[in-house]
């Protein structure tokens, strides 16, 4: 056996621990610490698009944001963009803090709109922490037929 190498960094004798192995520990990603809490924030922000026969219909949870913190936009003609920030909760010296998850900082989302989407006719509306945009659809028209009368 002290010929086979091991793969828990030579740990030989102790006991193989699933809940504190580390299997990333040597691989050059930046530790947690360091990871932004602004990029969480943007990472978190889930929205959902339906079609309907009358409209796009986007949805986005925003817990705990005013409708003054969240932007939407329409740019570049067709491109939806929705914006905003949860600001970080104030740290008070005497508190201890045994979690944080709660993601703050800025997001930004983007969605290409289809051709028959009425820009100009975007509406929004925020409801108990969600965003509700709809986007109206162009009536599709139908190419004229024109019946050809076959001679001969």
């Amino acid at each position: 056996m002290a010929m086979i190498p091991s793969f828990f960094d030579n740990r030989r004798g102790t006991i193989f621990d699933p809940f504190t192995w580390e299997p990333f520990k040597d691989f050059p990603f930046p530790p947690s610490s360091l990871v932004s809490h602004e990029n969480s924030a943007f990472v978190n922000t889930r929205i959902d698009w339906k079609e309907t026969p009358e409209a796009h219909v986007f949805k986005a949870d925003l817990p705990g944001l005013k409708k003054e913190e969240v932007k939407v936009e329409v740019e570049d003609e067709r491109v939806l963009q929705i914006s905003g920030e949860r600001n970080v909760e104030k740290e008070d010296k005497n508190d201890t803090w045994h979690r944080v998850e709660r993601s703050s900082g800025k997001f930004l989302r983007r969605f290409r709109l289809p051709e028959n989407a009425k820009v100009d006719e975007v509406k929004a509306s925020m409801e108990n922490g969600v965003l509700t945009v709809t986007v109206p659809k162009e009536e599709v028209k139908k190419p004229d037929v024109k019946a050809i009368e076959i001679s001969g």
